[in-house]
């Protein structure tokens, strides 16, 4: 019996572990089933489903392209001279291949005394792209005449580096338009990141339409394409990609009134915009000071570095920044007046040597002019006649009719550096400033101080939409834009009779009032009108704005010169000599 019970137990225990084996196989075999399933899907995925974006990657790696650069477009003026071009001049590459980690850090000590530039900023491109590359890479552009002689003189001591011919980005005019034009520098690894298409010493627009219009000027880079082994050792050439030039670039530009606009203003700080009063082709875009893009084509020097940094700002484009407009912004008061219905053109006011609003006094420039009209009120430029139209039109008709004349809607044509006009109404103070609107802002908005800010630009926008019938003309510096359906003139919704009156009364400011030295018979008659805004602590900035000829105008003018004191002084003859050179090359306007 205890046999028996024995032999039971037995094989139930044999049965047991034959059933615990049989379990584990089958779990054992399903993994590998699983782990097998895993690697077949994984292998379709990579040769059907990613084949073609792995066979890419291969050829990518096999394949090394020993770049050749692209010129980059030409940029000319409307008349097809030269603004932006590209010239021969030698820069020194390196063979990352040809010398030792720790060779290549001697070198870069020797080279970096001969061409100024930090040796860690040379092994910092030699580690970008490893010390095995086949490609050359770029440490030095516009190499200088010292430079290349030394390097010839010194050639056996530096093996793996080459001086190689190449175009280079160069500015005829030197500082001439550069804000408008901008400049070029390498590729920061941010800019190689972003587009993995470059190749390693990409020339890329900066500022300006260099970087605007970038993706047409700059072309493609060719280059000899070149098969290479695991180990980056060069198995063969596969033969030469030519580079392809960018476009050229045609402006609105006048070269002539631009040199004009830009020698008038003779360094100081300010701007000068003309503007096509039809079309809104920009003539000239001037701000001072200036800076020479040039510096760009080559290596910045600590010193370039620190004047581009004065207190002076070179970058700041002040043709696209915010000024008080001064009596150069009675033109937006004359037409909120009229147009409100609270005047008509041929409205008469008494005019005072103060206005007194809430006891405090607001002072004409000297004594009563008596009873005048518009035509009067700006040929005197009598600010207590504005003031008394500004109160009877209100603050929001005052920053309606400025939007509605170009301030703060007029586009800066995607340059660098602008704000936009402002005319806040009562409403958007309190907002911005926490404070509430008095009959005073309302008597400092309508002559232009306050809280009024209008750009150089949008002075010009502003006479325009005056003087060619009351269409908001859209800026723009590209010839091909002009006359597109984008470009076309925004009609305002001023009437006739408030066009004919302000445009009669920037005619007397010529003939008769502050700007009566344009009228001196030696260019045809213009309109225009002056402007001295106050500065707290500094000398007020002068202004003027302006059209011409008087009989059919074609063009506008805009004239800021930080305190410069009266416009008659400074800002004045700034716009005789723009006026001067657009007549002598239009003689029969």
């Amino acid at each position: 019996m205890a046999s028996g019970l024995s032999l039971h137990s037995k094989s139930r225990r044999i049965h047991v572990a034959l059933t615990q084996r049989s379990q584990r196989s089958v779990i054992l075999l399903l993994i590998l089933t699983g782990l097998i399933s895993t690697c077949l899907l994984r292998l379709v995925q990579l040769q059907l489903v990613q084949g073609k974006y792995h066979r890419h990657l291969v050829d990518k790696n096999r394949i090394s392209l020993v770049p050749t650069p692209s010129d980059r477009g030409n940029i000319l003026d409307r008349n097809g001279k030269l603004m932006a071009a590209n010239r021969l001049a030698r820069s020194v590459y390196l063979s990352p291949r040809e010398a030792s980690k720790a060779q290549w850090a001697a070198t870069a000590t020797k080279l970096g005394l001969i061409l100024n530039v930090p040796p860690e900023e040379i092994l910092a491109k030699l580690e970008q792209v490893g010390y095995h590359s086949p490609t050359p890479v770029r440490i030095s552009r516009d190499l200088t005449l010292p430079a290349f002689v030394a390097l010839a003189e010194k050639h056996n001591q530096f093996p793996g580096v080459e001086i190689r011919g190449e175009s280079n980005r160069y500015y005829p005019n030197a500082d001439l338009a550069a804000h408008t034009l901008g400049y070029i520098r390498e590729a920061t690894a941010d800019d190689l990141k972003k587009n993995p298409d470059y190749p390693m010493g990409m020339l890329v627009g900066q500022m300006g339409l260099e970087r605007i219009a970038n993706t047409t000027l700059q072309g493609v880079w060719g280059g000899q394409l070149l098969e290479v082994n695991a180990a980056g050792q060069v198995v063969k050439s596969l033969g030469m990609k030519p580079s392809q030039s960018g476009a050229p670039m045609q402006l609105t530009l006048d070269l002539e009134l631009q040199k004009t606009a830009e020698k008038a203003l003779a360094k100081r700080r300010g701007a000068v915009v003309v503007l096509d009063v039809k079309t809104g082709e920009v003539l000239a875009l001037a701000s001072g000071p200036t800076f020479d893009p040039n510096l760009f084509t080559r290596r910045i020097s600590p010193a370039d570095w620190k004047q581009l940094q004065s207190r002076n700002q070179p970058f700041l484009n002040r043709a696209l920044q915010g000024y008080p407009p001064g009596s150069t912004f009675k033109i937006v008061t004359a037409a909120a007046g009229i147009q409100s219905g609270k005047f008509s053109p041929d409205s008469t006011l008494a005019t005072f040597a103060a206005l007194n609003l809430g006891g405090h006094l607001f002072h004409e420039h000297g004594s009563s002019y008596g009873v005048i009209g518009f035509r009067d009120a700006f040929a005197y430029s009598s600010n207590t006649f504005f003031y008394q139209v500004g109160l009877a039109a209100g603050p929001e008709a005052i920053s309606k009719w400025a939007k509605r004349l170009g301030i703060g809607t007029t586009d800066n044509m995607g340059l660098e550096g602008g704000t936009h006009g402002s005319v806040p109404t009562p409403a958007e103070k309190e907002q911005l400033y926490k404070e509430p609107w008095y009959g005073g802002d309302t008597v400092s908005m309508s002559i232009g101080q306050g809280l009024v800010q209008v750009t150089p630009l949008e002075m010009a926008v502003m006479v325009s939409t005056i003087v060619n019938g009351g269409k908001r003309v859209k800026p723009h510096l590209l010839l091909a834009e002009t006359g597109t359906p984008r470009m076309q003139p925004v009609t305002a919704g001023l009437d006739q009779g408030t066009i004919a009156i302000i445009k009669a009364g920037l005619i007397a400011v010529v003939q008769q009032g502050t700007a009566s030295q344009l009228n001196d018979g030696s260019i045809p008659l213009t309109g225009g009108k002056t402007g001295t805004a106050e500065v707290v602590g500094q000398p007020d900035n002068a202004l003027f704005v302006g059209f011409g000829p008087a009989s059919k105008p074609q063009i506008a003018v805009a004239v800021v010169v930080e305190n410069g004191g009266f416009g008659a002084v400074s800002a004045v003859p700034i716009a005789r000599e723009i006026y001067k050179t657009y007549f002598k090359a239009h003689p029969k306007q």
